[in-house]
C-alpha cells in the first residue's frame, strides 16, 4: 500500500495564521502539523508517500521533510492547484499509486490512541473494497456520518444530517483498494464544485465493500481547522508529552521502531536537533534502543 497527504488549500478559517504559511506546517506544540499525519501512514507500515499541496506551499513542505531517505521513506510531491475536493487526490496521484493499494489522510488531522500501528495493519493486510474509521462525537450533525452493521459494514452515509442515524463521526483516514483510481476518474463534481470524497465512498459502500473501524472511547482524533481546535490541539499533545515522557508522532522514533532507520540513522537525526528537546529526546531514543 501507498500513502497520500492531502495538504492543500487554503486555510481561510485560520487567517491570518495562515496568509503567509501552510495550515499544516503550523506548529502543533513541539513540531510541525504534517508530521501526525505522516505518523499514521508510518505507522500502518507504509513507506511510499505522496504529498499533495499548493504550488506555493509545496516547496516548504519539500524544505522541511526532503525525499525521506533519512526516515527509511521514499517522499514524491505534486501540486493541487486549486482545492477541488479530497477525491481529487487519486486523480493527482494515479500515477504515483500505479497498481497499488492507497491511504489517503488529510494534512490537519490527528490520531492518537493505544493499539493504534497494530489496528492500522491488520486492516492494510485484510483490505477489500474501503475501511472507514469512524469516532463517537457529541454533535454529529456537524460532520459526515457512518452508519455500520455489526459486522462493522459501512451501510449508511449522511452529510451533517440534521437527524444522525449515528454519531460515529467519518474521520480524515481512508484506505482504498486501488479500484479508487478509476473511481474518482468518473466522478462529477458535485454542486460546489468538488470531487467529493462522501461519493467515492458510497460507490463502496452500494457494492456492499465498505468497512467502518470504530476507533471508540479511549482514543483522540482531533482536526485543528479552526483557532480554538488548533490551540487544543498543542495543549492535548503538551499534557500528554509531559505526563508520559513521550513524545507523539516523533516520527524519528517511529521508523525506528517500525524497522526503516537503525539506532544510528536515528541517532544522527537526534543530533542535527541537538539544542532542541525534541533532539534529545530522539537521540535518548537511539541511546535506549542500542
Amino acid at each position: 500500500m501507498k500513502g497520500i497527504i492531502l495538504a492543500g488549500g487554503s486555510g481561510t478559517r485560520l487567517q491570518p495564521l495562515t496568509q503567509a504559511v501552510s495550515k499544516q506546517l503550523l506548529p502543533i506544540f513541539d513540531k510541525p502539523l504534517v508530521y501526525y499525519p505522516l505518523s499514521v501512514l508510518m505507522l500502518a507500515g507504509i513507506r511510499e508517500i505522496l504529498i499533495i499541496s499548493t504550488p506555493t506551499d509545496l516547496p516548504a513542505f519539500r524544505r522541511l521533510l526532503g525525499d525521506g531517505n533519512k526516515l527509511g521513506l521514499q517522499l514524491h510531491y505534486a501540486t493541487q492547484p486549486e482545492p477541488n475536493g479530497l477525491a481529487e487526490a487519486f486523480v493527482i496521484g494515479a500515477d504515483f499509486i500505479g497498481d497499488d493499494d492507497v491511504a489517503l489522510v488529510l494534512g490537519d488531522n490527528i490520531f492518537y490512541g493505544p493499539g493504534f500501528s497494530g489496528t492500522l495493519r491488520r486492516h492494510v493486510t485484510s483490505l477489500d473494497g474501503c475501511v472507514l474509521f469512524g469516532y463517537p462525537v457529541k454533535d454529529p450533525q456537524r460532520y459526515g456520518v457512518g452508519e455500520a452493521d455489526a459486522d462493522g459494514r459501512l451501510i449508511s452515509i449522511e452529510e451533517k444530517p440534521a437527524v444522525p442515524r449515528s454519531d460515529r463521526a467519518i474521520t480524515g483516514l481512508y484506505f482504498y483498494d486501488n479500484g479508487v483510481v478509476d473511481v474518482a476518474r468518473s466522478l462529477r463534481p458535485s454542486a460546489r464544485g468538488e470531487l467529493e470524497i462522501t461519493d467515492v465512498n458510497l460507490r463502496y459502500l452500494r457494492q456492499g465493500r465498505a468497512l467502518l473501524v470504530d476507533l471508540g472511547r479511549g482514543f483522540a482524533w482531533l482536526d485543528t481547522g479552526t483557532h480554538d481546535a488548533l490551540l487544543e490541539a498543542g495543549q492535548f499533545v503538551q499534557v500528554l508529552e509531559h505526563r508520559q515522557g513521550v513524545r507523539i508522532a516523533c516520527i524519528e522514533e517511529i521508523a525506528l521502531r517500525m524497522g526503516f532507520i537503525d539506532t544510528d540513522a536515528c541517532y544522527e537525526l537526534g543530533a542535527a536537533l541537538a539544542k532542541s528537546g525534541y533532539g534529545e529526546y530522539v537521540m535518548d531514543v537511539a541511546r535506549s534502543a542500542r
